[in-house]
């Protein structure tokens, strides 16, 4: 019986005793977990932080994965297992290509030891690098340079004259005169000084006379600039607006007594169609108002989409249909096309119509 007792005591000791060891891990020491940059350049390029580490275990330590916080730090580490009392090292590098001022950005240790995540921190300043003329002024006209090559007007009153200003930069050796070959009638535009001096600026207003223009909705056009008495093309820029009647002037009584647009349907799905054939689908369009209901502008956003407007006034409580065609000429898969009637009704003037079709 004695024997048997103590067998069990030697099988009890010896299986605590290999738990004991199983469950032994290693255990990862950093001599540190921050590192400070300070304040760099831009151009002083990528800059790389080590992380030292100490396996302080009784058993071998594996790094599982390191993973940054941003794609601006590359990690690289120790891939082979660190035994006891071994050394290894994780280096973090920072790209500042494009991201000056304060940061701060973290990587994540992930390994076997005891402590199976720890987060690695880099911090500091770039200071932002000196741009380039061409990187401040990235297009070109001709050999003049500007931050855009077109100058907006977004909404303008059919009634305004409104002026906007594109600053051309000369970053020739070679002073340049600038003219102007084509210029829309609505659209005046003149550059001080005329001629702008080497490595010198000058200022290009565009003045928009929408009045003149006598046109409704989206317009585009293009002014084609003279350089030193060049007739190239390429020296251009575009101008766009967007020109909407003036309700503000109603009175009251007119606004009560306007005409009100009113579709039946804005959208139409013709469905599947086979490529290169024609359908087309008739909206209803019908004023609700006091007044004649005028059609300003119809404007279709692709040339594969043709427009009829049965009539451009539309007396009250008439309706006017607007045959809309699609020509699925080579178009494939699922198409959507818009079509954008402007009319005089003052508190619904823009309606958007959509067709679509999934062409086989």
């Amino acid at each position: 019986m004695k024997k048997f007792f103590t067998l069990i005591l030697a099988v009890l000791l010896s299986g605590s005793l290999t738990a004991l060891f199983g469950q032994a891990k290693p255990k990862i020491v950093f001599t540190k977990t921050e590192h400070n940059y300070g304040s760099f350049k831009e151009s002083d390029g990528i800059q790389t932080a080590s992380f030292e580490f100490t396996n302080q275990g009784t058993v071998p330590l594996i790094l599982n994965n390191v993973s940054a916080s941003c794609g601006c730090t590359a990690p690289e580490w120790t891939r082979q297992p660190v035994p006891p009392g071994g050394k290894g090292i994780i280096k973090l590098a920072y790209n500042p290509a494009g991201r000056p001022g304060a940061f701060s950005k973290t990587a994540t240790v992930q390994s076997n030891a005891e402590t199976p995540m720890v987060v690695l921190t880099i911090s500091g300043r770039v200071e932002e690098r000196v741009r380039t003329i061409a990187e401040l002024y990235p297009r070109e006209i001709g050999e003049l340079r500007a931050e855009r090559n077109h100058i907006s007007f977004p909404t303008i009153r059919q009634t305004e004259t409104r002026t906007e200003q594109l600053e051309l930069v000369n970053d020739t050796d070679k002073p340049i005169s600038v003219g102007f070959r084509q210029l829309p009638p609505h659209i005046k535009a003149s550059v001080q000084p005329q001629t702008i001096p080497a490595k010198g600026k000058g200022m290009l207003s565009v003045v928009y006379d929408a009045k003149a223009a006598n046109m409704f909705g989206f317009a585009s056009h293009r002014i084609y600039l003279s350089l030193n008495g060049s007739n190239d093309y390429k020296s251009s820029i575009g101008v766009s607006a967007t020109i909407e009647e003036d309700f503000s002037v109603l009175s009251p009584a007119e606004l009560a007594n306007a005409p009100v647009a009113r579709f039946s349907t804005t959208s139409y799905d013709f469905g599947e169609m086979k490529q290169g054939d024609k359908k087309e689908y008739t909206f209803e369009l019908v004023n609700n108002g006091k007044r004649d209901l005028i059609i300003r502008n119809i404007r279709s956003s692709c040339g594969c989409t043709a427009v009829s407007p049965s009539k451009k006034v539309i007396a009250p409580g008439e309706t006017a249909p607007i045959k809309v065609v699609f020509d699925s000429t080579g178009k494939k898969g699922r198409q959507s096309k818009t079509v954008t009637v402007i009319t005089n009704d003052p508190k619904n003037s823009t309606t958007t119509l959509r067709i679509s079709t999934n062409i086989t």
